[in-house]
């Protein structure tokens, strides 16, 4: 089972930036499906073993941006251009299907506790 430990919540003015960061261990693999959601909603997931294209929800396309740093078993969520509805609990998952189809990860097993984003307009 893998553990995941996020950090970077905070609270800013509506523009401005944050960088989430999903530390994870316990039989971390590099080729596998990882992303981040906000409340129960998918925000964005990507495969960490190739260079397919991450999937993202409309609602951040151009603003957020998925990553995954593996030499530090760190995934990152860059979120530019924040808006006051962005504001929510930002967690990470990891362990899921990726869906060749509809391009993204589907039905991921392992949870962090979450971090909270707070947008003020």
């Amino acid at each position: 089972q893998i553990q995941l430990a996020e950090s970077g919540g905070g609270s800013v003015q509506a523009g401005g930036s944050l960088r989430l960061s999903c530390v994870m261990s316990g039989g971390v693999r590099v080729a596998q499906c990882m992303g981040w959601f906000r409340q129960d909603a998918a925000v964005a997931t990507m495969y960490g073993g190739d260079d397919r294209p991450p999937w993202y929800d409309d609602s951040v396309k151009g603003r957020f941006t998925i990553s995954r740093d593996n030499a530090k078993n760190t995934l990152y969520l860059q979120m530019n251009d924040l808006k006051p509805e962005d504001t929510a609990i930002y967690t990470c998952a990891a362990e899921g299907e990726w869906d060749p189809f509809g391009g993204q990860c589907l039905s991921l097993r392992s949870w962090g506790q979450g971090t909270q984003v707070t947008v003020s307009s």
